[in-house]
């Protein structure tokens, strides 16, 4: 059904729709009135401040830290997530949730005071109440997972949690038992300790680093957005491309990056640039699936620019043991090569449809959209000075830039009540109000990240105490070598060309490995959030492939090898059925839901491509580049090879092409984004040479460049 138009700034019913879905997802669907919603602002509130505080003071106990942590989200899991959709619409809290919520809180609670004496005095064993809170801890968890996350990671982790109770003798029948009998299971009161009495399980890394690091730079996304500074983005994205061809589109890309840079969440970058990018998109001749399409893969990619990269840089760093300093520096690099390659995509099918821009008339002036928000740059420059020059910690910077925007805050406020009549007083007022919604927007939007992971400490526990990722190692590489033969014969057949047989069967095997970790990361996407799919991820599935392109004589860097599964997790949030970011762009384009994530997915694949990019040159990673010559050739090589590929899966260069055409992109694609100086010389020229092919054989259509 056509949503209705925007008409003087009021929201369509796509709109609204869309808003709703990220209110359900993100914020809680349940539409609370009178005290108790006063209750969650306040709960909210609170939380944001003892973040601020922790974060100010910088001593507070880690452990404690992390468990008040989980007691806050606790807290406001069961009062804002109702337990099914259809009560999304009661406007109380019904009182078994109040039951739950508060059990809940408490039980986090009482880990902060008995910790020193199960650390201390009882020499890390429970006692029968130390164990009861431990396992009331745990289902409580899962049950606020199964409403925040959906029931994905809960049943993944139950799964967990029998597989260390009962033993793989007792789980796993058959053939494949051998590979995974580590241990007989254990008892259930060593199963709570390692989950609740300690740094490996629920207040784990994950954890400490949500409660340190991601709750400041969500916080200042959410102020950055209360500002308006996404409107601004969005202002100078449309003044600088909406003229050009297919010029919505690029705007889409171009803010959606922009937004990227503060905000984690592919949803709301979709409501946030998609209630104007996608009537624009359409309005020139992008049909409803394919403009929503184009603000799913927009707003997705989000999530890999730094210095947030949806919450996940910082416990990817945390994980690798790296300065999280190096760690955005050489994300930077493959994330501007995927937009730039989106940039591309998106003029390819503008010629391949024969569209336009805008009108000129239109558009906002250059001049005065950047005059308009200038300021918003403000807190962007430091935050970007503070963590590259000053070199601070990333909590300190964002804590800084936290106090900046608040200044920025009351200077913008006061400045437009007194342009607008309304005086100082009424600035000062509507500042603090701003103020006070960012801390609780801010904290609202930190319960989903804060409970997936503490579960994801669940899975991560229990990977340390059992060793099961081992077992997967022995699975995934019995798995490839059932491929091995195969590959040995055709490697030989290729022997004349100069080709390594055993090299081939190595290489060869270890694709069929990634793309076994792809496509399970892709189904644990459908139902995890970003962060939570990273995580599991991370603990399961890198450290297997990793190995196992060891064995295969590849010596990967673990930062290729995580930032390959990170991009396949972003990847889920367009890929159907589940993909929440096609269902929003779908509500407010009016499209089909389903074709809009399958087109989003398309545009993906150039995001598909990166992850094996850097995976085997990690030389896109800035890793063993020697000079910058050879880091600009790189560069322009690979850029060159992706949009050869985003040709070749649209079907178009300078004219529709041909499968003979299409293919001859695709070697060249993959010739390009291999290193060498050969490969890349022949890429060049085979790409050269279907243009020039294109440009003498008149175009079947009358399209034009």
């Amino acid at each position: 059904m056509e949503p209705q138009k925007n008409v003087g700034g009021v929201p369509t019913d796509g709109e609204e729709r869309a808003r709703e879905l990220v209110e359900s997802v993100e914020l809680g669907g349940r539409r609370l009135g009178g005290w108790q919603r006063g209750l969650v602002s306040v709960l909210a509130v609170a939380w944001s401040v003892w973040q601020i505080y922790a974060a100010y003071v910088g001593n507070v106990d880690t452990f404690v830290l992390r468990a008040t942590h989980l007691a806050f989200a606790f807290a406001l899991v069961f009062l804002v997530y109702p337990l099914t959709k259809r009560a999304r619409s009661f406007t109380r809290v019904p009182w078994y949730d109040w039951v739950l919520g508060v059990a809940a809180t408490l039980s986090a609670v009482y880990v902060v005071v008995q910790y020193p004496s199960i650390a201390n005095e009882q020499g890390g064993l429970l006692t029968r109440a130390d164990v009861w809170v431990g396992s009331a801890t745990v289902l409580l968890l899962l049950a606020a997972a199964w409403r925040a996350l959906g029931p994905a990671m809960p049943i993944v982790a139950m799964v967990f949690v029998l597989y260390a109770a009962i033993g793989p003798r007792g789980l796993i029948p058959g053939d494949l038992g051998p590979l995974l009998q580590l241990h007989a299971g254990y008892q259930w009161h060593q199963i709570v300790g390692q989950l609740y009495a300690n740094t490996e399980g629920i207040f784990g890394s994950p954890i400490g680093v949500s409660a340190t690091i991601v709750f400041l730079f969500v916080l200042f996304g959410a102020m950055f957005d209360r500002m308006g500074a996404g409107d601004w983005f969005m202002n100078v994205a449309q003044s600088l491309l909406g003229g050009f061809r297919g010029g919505p589109a690029k705007a889409s890309v171009v803010s959606s990056a922009l937004n990227g840079i503060v905000s984690g969440s592919a949803v709301s970058n979709v409501v946030t640039g998609g209630n104007i990018t996608i009537g624009t998109m359409k309005r020139v001749g992008y049909s409803a699936e394919k403009a929503g399409g184009i603000e799913v893969a927009s707003s997705s990619n989000g999530q890999l620019m730094p210095p947030v990269m949806g919450a996940a840089a910082f416990i990817m760093a945390e994980y690798l043991r790296i300065p999280y300093q190096q760690l955005i520096l050489a994300a930077a690099v493959p994330a501007l090569l995927c937009y730039a390659a989106l940039l591309v995509t998106v003029h390819i099918e503008a010629l391949k449809l024969g569209l336009r821009g805008l009108p000129r008339s239109e558009l906002p002036p250059l001049a005065g959209a950047l005059r308009s928000g200038l300021h918003y740059a403000i807190p962007i420059a430091y935050l970007v000075f503070a963590l590259s020059a000053q070199g601070v910690t990333p909590e300190r910077a964002a804590l800084n830039t936290i106090g900046v925007m608040v200044v920025l805050i009351f200077a913008q406020e006061v400045w437009r009540a007194t342009r607008g009549g309304g005086g100082v007083a009424a600035g000062l007022r509507n500042a603090v109000g701003m103020v006070v919604g960012s801390l609780e927007s801010g904290a609202r939007n930190m319960i989903g990240i804060a409970i997936a992971t503490a579960a994801a400490g669940v899975i991560v526990g229990i990977v340390t105490v059992t060793g099961v990722g081992f077992g997967l190692a022995d699975i995934l590489a019995a798995a490839a070598a059932v491929f091995d033969r195969l590959f040995l014969s055709v490697g030989n057949l290729l022997a004349f060309a100069g080709v390594d047989p055993q090299g081939f069967a190595n290489t060869a095997g270890l694709v069929v490995v990634l793309v076994m970790a792809q496509l399970i990361c892709l189904l644990l996407g459908m139902g995890l959030p970003t962060t939570a799919n990273y995580i599991v991820m991370a603990s399961l599935i890198v450290p297997v492939v990793i190995k196992l392109a060891g064995d295969a004589g590849y010596n990967v860097p673990p930062l290729a090898a995580h930032m390959f599964a990170f991009y396949f997790g972003i990847m889920a949030d367009s890929t159907p059925p589940v993909a929440l970011a096609a269902f929003a762009a779908a509500a407010i384009s009016g499209g089909n839901p389903v074709k809009t994530g399958v087109q989003g997915f398309v545009y993906e694949l150039r995001t598909a491509l990166l992850a094996y990019m850097m995976f085997f040159n990690p030389q896109l990673l800035l890793i063993g580049v020697g000079s910058f010559g050879e880091g600009v050739w790189m560069v322009l090589t690979a850029f060159v090879g992706l949009t050869a590929f985003s040709a070749a899966t649209l079907g178009f260069l300078h004219r529709p092409g041909g499968v003979l055409e299409r293919l001859a992109l695709l070697a060249a694609a993959f010739l390009l984004i291999t290193p060498g100086l050969t490969t890349d010389l022949v890429g060049f020229a085979l790409l050269g040479g279907v243009y020039a092919w294109q440009r003498m054989v008149p175009a079947r259509r009358g399209l034009a460049t």
